[in-house]
């Protein structure tokens, strides 16, 4: 194991220490004689800076939204998988396919394909359905610019969405089935085996779920970035991060922020590890 740790030491560890240094440094290119140690100094300004703060909202705003959605979708998805159905396989296969792509692809696919507003499908659609009614004064909608949040959303929710549906779908393929068998023996309902017998057992499927989802949309970049580059109230905590790297030029803040970001996807990742553990736990028990 040794080897494998010096090298993800290496990999990982040595970057991020590299990182909090210069987060205690005045490192800005537009001012190169102004650099040293500067203690606390860009912490101060990072949690000062209104522009973090209202990319800290948003990025709790795009997390929640993308998470629960994704989560409620995908839940309903692993439900109908978990039955026996001709062509479950291909189904299956489709509907894991949109996790399977690059992000950068999947962000272009939804700019350019569904949301431009002269040649996108959901544009296109509109007229077919006005057409269908007689009508050829379809609205045309610019979705990037009239609901921008929600554009990143709803492509964000189409990327994660097969994520909680294999971890819910795992869920329940562990569940007894004996136990099922019995309550419906009973005459238990659908809805009924759902809410007392299925449901409890997926609590801690739902909770992972929504853990390790939380975990890649807070660190998400390559949607805001592609759909409206940071502009109408689509930037996010990396994007910040982005624009005080690579546009003000200021290293040392831009590495505070970054140290930020890291320490809030910690706090997450500390319940994950504590719910990926009960559920080994369990599964010893």
């Amino acid at each position: 194991m040794l080897p494998a740790l010096v090298f993800l030491v290496v990999v990982t560890q040595l970057p991020f220490v590299g990182t909090l240094v210069i987060s205690f440094m005045r490192w800005n290119a537009l001012a190169p004689d102004d650099r040293g140690f500067g203690g606390f100094v860009n912490y101060k300004a990072a949690v000062t800076d209104p522009d973090l703060r209202s990319s800290l909202v948003t990025t709790i705003v795009l997390t929640a939204a993308v998470v629960v959605v994704s989560l409620l979708l995908g839940l309903g998805l692993a439900l109908l998988l978990d039955r026996k159905f001709p062509g479950r396989g291909v189904v299956r296969t489709l509907l894991i396919a949109p996790f399977l792509v690059v992000p950068v692809a999947s962000a272009l696919l939804w700019k350019h394909a569904l949301y431009n507003a002269s040649y996108g499908f959901v544009n296109g659609t509109l007229t077919w359905l006005w057409q269908l009614f007689g009508s050829h004064s379809a609205p045309q909608p610019d979705w990037l610019s009239a609901i921008p949040l929600i554009a990143v959303e709803a492509s964000l929710i189409w990327q994660w969405t097969p994520f909680m549906m294999l971890i819910l779908l795992a869920g329940l393929q562990s569940r007894p089935p004996d136990i099922v068998e019995a309550a419906r023996v009973d005459g238990a309902s659908t809805w009924q085996v759902f809410r007392h017998l299925t449901f409890p057992h997926l609590r801690r499927y739902l909770e992972l779920a929504a853990l390790l989802g939380s975990i890649y949309v807070v660190q998400n970049f390559d949607a805001v970035f592609t759909l409206t580059s940071g502009g109408l109230g689509t930037a996010n905590l990396p994007y910040t991060v982005y624009e005080t790297f690579y546009q003000a030029h200021d290293y040392g803040q831009a590495s505070a922020e970054g140290v930020i970001v890291v320490a809030c996807t910690m706090v997450i990742a500390t319940f994950a590890l504590r719910t990926v553990s009960s559920l080994f736990k369990e599964e010893t028990l």
